[in-house]
């Protein structure tokens, strides 16, 4: 039931969305848009840190289910609907404000593009996570936790110096 009432909340909510008027919503659905990416990126930063220390904590039965159960949480109470209106927002300014124009915005939607590959890859792990069957090490962890750091410094430039023009 939850799931059905989430579906017809994001439905009714693209639907206002993508009719608003562009020139009275633009600076309303950039807020919308910068307050979801700093979600998205907060969730995909932190949720490789909760790997490595799950890693670490493998043989405390106690704290391994408390990883499980804050990963799982994590992901779907943040990550997953961050990322949603992430592309919700930016696909409307990228269409009624930019006309998908420009090739920092390209640029930009190949970076989310990477982003959205990572988090896949992230839902995936939190499941393996779940299931005792993690497969990467504590180090590969900390070195994936980069990622979306190094994409993020991509996209900030290419908007904010809009690069390449």
């Amino acid at each position: 039931m939850r799931i059905v009432i989430s579906l017809l909340i994001v439905s009714i909510a693209s639907w206002k969305l993508f009719n608003l008027d562009p020139n009275n919503a633009y600076l309303w659905i950039k807020a919308v848009h910068v307050i979801a990416v700093i979600s998205w990126m907060a969730g995909l930063l932190y949720l490789p840190r909760l790997f490595v220390y799950h890693c670490a904590a493998k043989e405390d039965l106690s704290q391994n289910r408390i990883f499980k159960l804050m990963e799982q949480r994590l992901l779907l109470y943040i990550i997953n609907p961050a990322m949603l209106l992430t592309w919700l927002t930016g696909f409307w300014i990228s269409w009624k404000i930019y006309d998908f124009s420009g090739g920092w915005l390209h640029l930009k939607f190949i970076v989310a593009i990477l982003l959205s590959a990572f988090h896949g890859f992230l839902a995936q792990a939190t499941y393996y996570f779940a299931m005792d069957k993690n497969c990467l090490s504590e180090k590969s962890w900390r070195i994936l936790n980069e990622v979306p750091t190094a994409l993020m410094i991509v996209a900030v430039i290419a908007v904010i110096v809009k690069i390449p023009d």
